[in-house]
């Protein structure tokens, strides 16, 4: 998979307070660029714990749940596209189907 705005992860971990979350982050970005989903059940095959929301997105996960990444996913074009990187408590106040 492609994953469009890496920069979002990059500017999350940047922010102060929140270096904690770089090699995390980065872990799953590795991994995800490796992977080819061709479904959303192939993906959550993967991802078990990830969770399926409107408008072709896909809520990950990450540490155990510290973080979330929110990703619109294209499954044709091998492209995902990130929306949202943050803690538990702040995807807590976002609308995961329309967060750019």
């Amino acid at each position: 998979m492609r994953i469009i705005a890496k920069s979002r992860l990059r500017k999350y971990w940047e922010r102060p307070g929140n270096e904690q979350a770089q090699p995390h982050l980065t872990e799953w970005y590795h991994f995800c660029i490796k992977q080819s989903w061709a479904t959303p059940q192939e993906m959550k095959n993967t991802f078990g714990h990830a969770s399926i929301v409107a408008n072709n997105r896909v809520v990950f996960n990450v540490k155990g749940n510290t973080y979330r990444i929110v990703c619109a996913l294209d499954y044709r074009r091998q492209a995902m596209f990130i929306k949202f990187v943050g803690t538990h408590a702040e995807y807590d106040a976002i609308d995961v189907e329309v967060v750019e």
